[in-house]
């Protein structure tokens, strides 16, 4: 059985604690979308072909997923505090591999253990639930990932940037140095929670499919999330290769693109606040709607198409971050206990369906242009849709 420790119990989730919380989960998942933008820059300079240069992205959140499966449940058994600096500890390292690979096989392997070595973020969120009180639980969890969120947006902006001026290497240094502040942060301001649970690493594990068995509504979010985290990563792992081949856009000018999709990051505390509501249903089925329709401004007249993606951009953005936290907070609610390794069933899920969309992207792109892009685009979160009305009949 799982207990909140008496160090983790004192602690409150003041505002700025919440915030604090906000803005290490950022930095922290920023991590996994530094490569996104820049996918276009890092594959000839390293030896990769264009057609292999998405895998850069999907290596990362792969590596994302098996950390979250094999790291993220032992926030339920060791101090957490000391884990996710351990972790970040990692994420430095790879990345400043990362930045001084110079073959295409050690980059991968340094993308791979950048997405392992970033779950710290997805110990930090389960922590703020514990800390949380019940009736403000959504409202708290939609800021954080909130925080989040703008991690996502502004990782892609700010690695076109560096790249234009610096070159893509500066990316990830500057990045391993952004960790390290980080981990001075979780070791001074986090406060301890150790977990009173008694069960081996082993049997947390095998619980873990128990869990995913017994818990259908646990199931059925992480569907839908999966699905709408494909054209999410779809979208911004195509949308700059677009932007750059056929409107002509720098990097800077991609960047500034980029970063008006942060404009959805405002989601997150709409999100926790309709769920405390009890708006959960209706905010899911408008979230997965509105994702399906929102590659439609991407196809307007060429003059106009730059205008348009950005539209879809942001529309989607809002609508993949609103059915997130929706998702976490019907989760989270399933069981307290067992919170970590909830959401690590949840993220893993979702970053899965994250790496399909990511992998697909450049071969989607050169096959087909734009428009095989969005027929995909399309069809992930369409696909959540049938089964969320389907698993919401009567």
């Amino acid at each position: 059985m799982t207990s909140i420790s008496p160090a983790t119990h004192a602690a409150t989730m003041t505002k700025g604690l919440a915030m604090l919380f906000a803005f290490c989960c950022g930095a922290i998942v920023a991590n996994l979308y530094y490569a996104q933008p820049i996918i276009g820059l890092i594959a000839p300079d390293i030896g990769l072909s264009g057609t292999l240069a998405s895998f850069i992205v999907s290596l990362t959140q792969i590596g994302y997923a098996l950390g979250l499966f094999f790291l993220v449940p032992l926030g339920d058994l060791l101090e957490n505090r000391r884990l996710m600096i351990v972790t970040t500890g990692v994420a430095i390292l790879s990345l400043l591999s990362a930045a001084f690979a110079q073959t295409p096989n050690l980059f991968l392997v340094a993308s791979l253990l950048v997405g392992f070595s970033s779950v710290a973020v997805q110990i930090l969120i389960p922590l703020a639930a514990n800390l949380a009180p019940e009736a403000t639980r959504g409202r708290v969890v939609g800021s954080i990932m909130g925080g989040l969120l703008l991690g996502i947006l502004l990782a892609r902006p700010a690695a076109s940037l560096i790249a234009d001026h610096f070159g893509w290497r500066a990316v990830f240094g500057t990045a391993a140095v952004m960790m390290l502040l980080i981990s001075v942060v979780l070791a001074t301001t986090i406060p301890k929670h150790q977990p009173a649970h008694t069960a081996t690493y082993g049997q947390l594990l095998k619980s873990l499919w128990t869990l995913l068995r017994k818990q259908p509504v646990l199931r059925q979010r992480a569907f839908y999330q999966a699905c709408m985290f494909a054209t999410f990563s779809l979208f911004w792992t195509a949308v700059p290769l677009e932007l750059a081949r056929n409107h002509g856009l720098s990097q800077s000018q991609i960047a500034l693109f980029a970063l008006v999709g942060a404009i959805g990051a405002i989601a997150a505390p709409i999100a926790g606040r309709l769920a405390d509501a009890g708006h959960t249903r209706v905010a899911s089925l408008c979230a997965m709607l509105f994702a399906a329709l929102s590659f439609l401004p991407s196809l307007i007249d060429p003059a106009y198409a730059v205008i348009g993606m950005a539209v879809t951009g942001v529309i989607l953005d809002f609508c993949v971050q609103m059915n997130m936290v929706l998702g976490q907070r019907a989760v989270y609610a399933l069981d307290a206990k067992s919170r970590s390794r909830l959401n690590a069933l949840y993220m893993t899920s979702i970053f899965i369906g994250g790496a399909i969309g990511s992998v697909v992207a450049s071969a989607l792109y050169d096959h087909g242009g734009w428009v095989w892009v969005v027929i995909v685009g399309s069809a992930f979160p369409v696909l959540a849709l049938v089964g969320f009305l389907k698993n919401s009949r009567p």
